[in-house]
């Protein structure tokens, strides 16, 4: 009887773990999307853009292209890397570096307002610029890359991804969220030396402490991009723009962490380890065609001329403020002078 009942007792652990180890696994699953449905809920109470779920893309050729734009997005180094398998034309960062998971993050530089908006005049180039120009031109500043032809399988994938991105923004509509925060200016001028420990206490870890980011084990794409050196952005991306890098850092960074609601870098912290990481050495391409009406050049582009009196040191690290009023001041004499 003693056997019997001690074979009971191994029985019934026996069926206990396996119990355990069955259900854990949907009590988890479904904690997730209970939380990941709060978030949701959260976000649409605030009014905010929300991504459409990649489930919904069809099985069709069409929901195919989809996939592969969004991959490509998401996995840029793997296809158009220094070792990719369709091109060697980029410097082995991925677009999701800067547009975070492959731009349907809120705040995250994403795409929300892609497909209502462009075609769009952008003073940067003094034209109307379509979807594809605007690929093309992070391929060439943010990659520090080279252009794709805008009828290849890979530009038409690309762009009809950001297209079923935001397939249900009006027309015309900026959703919010898109795109990155407009930061408050702080009243001086970001402070690089600060930055640098900010850098090194929060940003350092992942990448690296000479701005080299961390390669994954296959050495084709970064884990984690680099910030500078070769291999990251050059001076004529939209991220050497301190209110650009500010803007995307404060709700993004440190990655995993930090998210609109709960961001983990004050507002100085964010324009300081911006400045550090924008002094650090790039790579230098010159876009000499940028810019063509010098009155609506960015007030935070780091390279003249101008038509205000500040310096390139203040236009690239501030205080802002007071450019913004001149610029604005500026403006309103013109506005007046028409009528």
């Amino acid at each position: 009887m003693k056997l019997l009942g001690k074979s009971w007792y191994i029985l019934l652990s026996a069926l206990i773990i396996l119990f355990v180890i069955i259900y854990k696994p949907f009590t988890t699953k479904n904690a997730d999307k209970k939380e990941a449905a709060v978030k949701k809920d959260s976000s649409v109470a605030k009014g905010e853009w929300q991504p459409p779920d990649t489930s919904s893309i069809p099985n069709t050729e069409e929901g195919q292209l989809i996939r592969y734009g969004r991959e490509l997005i998401a996995n840029t180094a793997y296809y158009l890397g220094p070792k990719g398998k369709v091109a060697h034309i980029s410097n082995g960062m991925n677009c999701q570096n800067c547009h975070t998971d492959a731009g349907a993050k809120p705040y995250g530089n994403c795409f929300s307002a892609v497909a209502s908006i462009y075609p769009t005049f952008r003073p940067r180039s003094g034209i109307v610029e379509s979807i594809e120009f605007r690929i093309n031109d992070c391929l060439q500043r943010s990659l520090n890359g080279k252009t794709i032809d805008s009828t290849s399988k890979e530009m038409r994938a690309m762009v009809a991804y950001l297209k079923w991105l935001g397939k249900d923004v009006p027309k015309g509509v900026k959703p919010k969220g898109a795109n990155t925060e407009e930061l408050p200016f702080i009243s001086r001028a970001a402070d690089t030396a600060k930055g640098r420990i900010v850098y090194v206490s929060k940003c350092q870890v992942c990448h690296g402490k000479n701005g080299e980011g961390i390669l994954k084990p296959d050495s084709i794409a970064y884990l984690y991009p680099p910030l500078w050196g070769p291999h990251s952005y050059n001076i004529g991306a939209g991220l050497y723009r301190l209110t650009r890098f500010a803007g995307y850092v404060k709700y993004n960074m440190p990655f995993g962490t930090a998210t609109h609601d709960n961001p983990q870098l004050t507002d100085e912290e964010t324009w300081d380890v911006g400045a550090f990481v924008n002094s650090q050495p790039r790579p230098k391409k010159l876009f000499a065609k940028d810019w063509p009406d010098l009155s609506k050049k960015a007030i935070d582009h780091p390279f003249g001329p101008y038509t205000d009196t500040f310096s390139e040191q203040q236009h690239k690290y501030g205080p802002f403020g007071p450019i913004k009023k001149a610029k604005d001041d500026a403006n309103a004499k013109k506005q007046v002078a028409a009528k």
